[in-house]
């Protein structure tokens, strides 16, 4: 329960930065958010059919 209340007050604080940030900062750091999370589930997929293959 502590866990989602700290959760809930980084991504509010997190929200109110974003808030106040240019456009363009907020749309360059989307993307290389969602660039960096792309690799990751597909290294996470490659690395699970690896080990379940053997």
């Amino acid at each position: 329960m502590l866990f989602l209340v700290a959760a809930l007050m980084l991504l509010g604080v997190v929200l109110g930065t974003v808030a106040h940030a240019p456009l363009t900062f907020t749309a360059v750091a989307a993307v290389v958010i969602a660039v960096w999370l792309g690799i990751f589930a597909f290294r996470e997929r490659h690395s699970r059919r690896r080990t379940s293959a053997h």
